[in-house]
Parts: structure tokens; C-alpha cells; sequence
């Protein structure tokens, strides 16, 4: 058997840096590195330990992430680098690309995002030996193109996802369809299918609310770890 891809979490939110080590982990073909909170501690690790990948969020505590890979390339170090991260400025990620970043994430994400990326850039660094033609050199680059988003169940719309999706992450007690749905201004019923979609994504947990009279009302609350 390969050996496994070698990956270091560089993440500065303890909890994050944990569901993102977890993710890797469940990745066959991959194995965790190590995991990092800031440059520093990166910087620290990589000097002692192997890594083909880093798993990289953005902003750290103690400098910009791409920084930290601009430094990187300058001492000679060529691990491949998948951004994580919130930041949606097209600059920096063109900054990115020229740095060697191969691709990005943006939070918050599921596991299967993550596990899409992952795969598709084994399958890119699989890849050896002399192309025969064009085609076989623009597989090989295909292979880090994500997908097409896949398609929201039907009746569900993007925006109201969106805002769905907002109120529940603002909300750390959780909210009621009820209460979900006066506050993106939907019915109960709409409101409830939106939530029970982040529930089978992995992004949501329900759990029936007792104390009032009646049949109990589900509870959704944000997981935490779903960035």
C-alpha cells in the first residue's frame, strides 16, 4: 500500500482545528500530520515533521496564512496547501493560486465537502509520468476543479437557505420552526423543511423541546464544528 497523504491542520479555533483533524482522519488515504494554532506553531512543526499537505485556515492569530505560505515557498518547502476559510475576496484568492494553494474551502462546510477536496486532489497528485496528449493534461488539472453545487431538494431556494441557515448559527440556544420561521419571515411548515435539510447535511441537531402544553416541538440547534 501508498503511503498516506500527510496533512497539518493549521487552524487557531480549538474546536474547528478538531472537527477539521477528525475530517482528515476519516479520509482513506490520508493521515493527520499534525495540527497547528497559529504560524508560529506551524512554522515549528513543519521543521520537524513531514507534510504533504497543509490544511490552512486564513487568518491566524500571529499573521495572514498566506503569508505563512509565501515564507514557505521562499525557504524551499513545496507541500500543497488547501485553503479553509470564511474569506470570499477574489484578490486574495488569486494571491493564493500564484502561491500554490490547489484549492479552497469556504466555511462553513460539511464533512463531505471536505472529503470531495481531499480525494480529488489525491487523484490530481496520483497523477505521474509523461501525458500522451492535451486531453490527459487537462484531466490531470480537472481533477482539482470542484464539481457543480449539487442541487438544493426540490422547493428549496439558495437565499432563504441562506437566511435560514443565519438565524440558526446567531441563535446558540436553537430555535423552533416557529421561531425560525418569524425570523426569516416563512411559514412554520417552509421553515421546518429548511431545518431538517441542515439536519440530514450534518450542519443541524433537533431535539424535542418539552415544558409547554401539547406535543413537544423539535429543537434545531447549529453544530459548532460544521465550519
Amino acid at each position: 500500500m501508498s503511503e498516506p497523504i500527510r496533512v497539518l491542520v493549521v487552524e487557531d479555533d480549538p474546536v474547528a482545528a478538531d472537527a477539521h483533524a477528525l475530517y482528515v482522519g476519516r479520509v482513506t488515504g490520508f493521515a493527520v500530520a499534525g495540527v497547528a494554532h497559529s504560524r508560529a506553531e506551524a512554522v515549528r512543526l513543519l521543521e520537524r515533521t513531514e507534510v504533504d499537505l497543509l490544511l490552512l485556515d486564513l487568518y491566524l492569530p500571529d499573521g495572514h496564512g498566506l503569508h505563512l505560505v509565501r515564507s514557505l515557498r521562499a525557504a524551499g518547502h513545496h507541500a500543497d496547501v488547501i485553503a479553509v476559510t470564511s474569506a470570499r475576496d477574489l484578490a486574495i484568492v488569486r494571491e493564493g493560486v500564484s502561491l500554490g494553494v490547489v484549492q479552497y474551502v469556504l466555511k462553513p462546510f460539511t464533512f463531505a465537502t471536505l472529503r470531495d477536496r481531499l480525494c480529488r486532489y489525491a487523484e490530481f497528485r496520483a497523477a505521474a509520468g509523461e501525458a500522451s496528449g492535451q486531453d490527459e493534461v487537462d484531466r490531470a488539472i480537472a481533477a482539482l476543479r470542484a464539481p457543480r453545487p449539487a442541487g438544493l431538494p426540490k422547493g428549496l431556494s439558495g437565499p432563504t437557505l441562506e437566511a435560514v441557515t443565519r438565524s440558526l448559527r446567531e441563535s446558540p440556544a436553537g430555535l423552533t420552526a416557529t421561531e425560525a420561521g418569524a425570523a426569516v419571515g416563512i411559514s412554520r411548515i417552509t421553515a421546518r423543511r429548511y431545518l431538517e435539510h441542515l439536519v440530514t447535511d450534518g450542519r443541524a441537531a433537533r431535539s424535542p423541546q418539552y415544558g409547554q402544553v401539547g406535543r413537544p416541538e423539535l429543537q434545531y440547534r447549529w453544530i459548532p464544528s460544521a465550519h
